[in-house]
């Protein structure tokens, strides 16, 4: 049987900004990668999503990141692994908090932006995260980039280990994700997202930006929820999925 969960990064709103379209996405999928207060969100933010998530019984998990709010995370700093794991130890705390106060328990922890990035092809920082996770939680799913560092850092230490596949972005030939800067980087095209997505989950396959086929086995699909067709593309992917026989599960069914 063919199984996926869908998972989305949510709570990144922060005071009166508002980002993303949480509370309408969130009945479509079974992962919420919720910020964690570093690259996105605050506390009211963090209460809430937990909330919203609890009531559509979606799995929670964290999304710390980058201490840089004016960069959205996305900027690449120049940290050690020990930085790198007290900064995702700091934030695990932060929303464990509101996880407690509203009865749930953490499912898994995805890494955000350049964080995330850096964690797929540096070792040594994907295992000061690592260490984070084993030491907070030993139970909790690692979700990261499919073959990169972060993963196989996971599996050495012993933790159980998800790996991701993203509808709308390209490919490159190491399996990495090409850079949002760079012209091809987004896959616009909703059906063509959802038919690379199909392939991945039934052939474990992805065509890269040059056009070469490479393996790829994905455990949970991101839909990103801050577009302006999000909603339109959670629900539609979601449909198509079910038609194709494919189950959708969170993470915590699944492996």
């Amino acid at each position: 049987m063919y199984e996926i969960d869908l998972n989305c990064d949510l709570g990144e709103s922060f005071g009166r900004y508002t980002l993303g379209m949480d509370e309408e996405v969130i009945p479509f999928i079974t992962s919420a990668n919720v910020a964690c207060g570093y690259h996105a969100s605050d506390p009211e933010v963090m209460d809430k999503t937990v909330r919203l998530a609890k009531e559509a019984g979606i799995q929670v998990g964290a999304h710390p990141g980058f201490p840089d709010l004016m960069g959205f995370g996305r900027r690449n700093m120049a940290v050690t692994p020990a930085e790198a794991r007290a900064y995702t130890l700091y934030q695990l705390g932060a929303l464990d908090a509101f996880l407690k106060a509203h009865g749930m328990r953490m499912q898994h922890v995805k890494p955000h932006g350049a964080l995330y990035n850096m964690a797929a092809k540096d070792y040594a920082l994907a295992e000061g995260i690592c260490s984070a996770i084993r030491d907070f939680d030993p139970d909790l799913i690692v979700m990261a980039l499919a073959g990169g560092e972060l993963l196989h850092a996971a599996k050495d230490m012993g933790l159980k280990a998800a790996s991701e596949y993203f509808t709308d972005r390209a490919y490159e030939k190491d399996g990495s994700l090409r850079n949002r800067r760079l012209e091809g980087a987004m896959i616009t095209d909703e059906d063509e997202a959802i038919e690379r997505t199909i392939r991945m989950i039934r052939e474990h396959k992805v065509r890269t930006y040059d056009g070469e086929d490479i393996e790829l086995a994905g455990n949970s699909v991101c839909v990103h929820g801050d577009g302006v067709k999000a909603l339109a593309f959670v629900k539609k992917i979601r449909e198509r999925l079910q038609a194709e026989g494919i189950a959708i599960r969170p993470l915590r069914e699944i492996l």
